[in-house]
Order: C-alpha cells, then sequence, then structure tokens
C-alpha cells in the first residue's frame, strides 16, 4: 500500500512540475510580445488570419495548414529574439561573425514568414475570388 501511495505521489509530482514548466515559458512569450516590434507584428498578423479563417469558414484542414504556418513563424521569431539576445550578451561590441549569426537568424524567420505568407495565399485567393 504504501508503494502505491509513493508511486501515485511520483505521478503527481512529475504533473505538477511540468504545470509550472510553463510558467517561464508564458513570461518568455509575453515578453517577446511586448518588446520586440517584430513579434508584435507577427502576432497582429495572427490575429487578423484567425479572423479571416472564420469570416470565410476555412476548413479543418485549412486550419492545419494555417496553425502550423502561424505556429512556425512564432517559433522562429522566439528563437531569433533568443539567438540575438545571446550574441549581444556574450559580443556586445559589433563584430563580423556576431553579425552573420544574427543574420542567419532573421533568415530562419524569414523563410518562416514566407512560407506562412504562401499558405495564407494558397487557402484565402480563392475565397476573395468567389
Amino acid at each position: 500500500m504504501a508503494s502505491l501511495l509513493n508511486g501515485k505521489n511520483k505521478v503527481l509530482k512529475f504533473i505538477t512540475n511540468r504545470i509550472k514548466s510553463f510558467g517561464p515559458a508564458l513570461k518568455g512569450l509575453f515578453w517577446l510580445f511586448k518588446n520586440e516590434g517584430n513579434a508584435q507584428f507577427h502576432l497582429i498578423a495572427t490575429i487578423v488570419v484567425v479572423i479571416a479563417g472564420f469570416y470565410f469558414k476555412v476548413t479543418i484542414s485549412e486550419w492545419v495548414l494555417l496553425c502550423f504556418a502561424i505556429g512556425l513563424v512564432l517559433c522562429a521569431e522566439a528563437l531569433n529574439t533568443a539567438i540575438e539576445k545571446t550574441i549581444d550578451l556574450l559580443h556586445p561590441q559589433k563584430h563580423e561573425k556576431a553579425g552573420l549569426v544574427k543574420d542567419l537568424a532573421a533568415a530562419g524567420v524569414l523563410v518562416a514568414s514566407i512560407l506562412a505568407i504562401i499558405v495564407g495565399v494558397l487557402i484565402f485567393a480563392p475565397k476573395l475570388i468567389q
């Protein structure tokens, strides 16, 4: 009986720790949208796309594609910001290689954004034409 209770306590502690781990992630997400202009732009674009999705009654398959595209862009933006802040911390003065790392991280956001635009055009253009 004691070992069964011990097992339940371990599971409960595991679940509690997983829930608590969302705190720093949410803190980072709020910081991102509060402080980064590009992230704010992407958030506004996300809101517009979601509203358009409801207005045009996109299908479940289209929602899946839109959600993946939105998630990819927001994830890329968060990682780009983390890389930029790390580079600034490690190498505050201008440096060619540090600049290249930042450019490469920004390129990731650009690629994700272009993909999201393509997905959006493929989904919404036919609906706008009708």
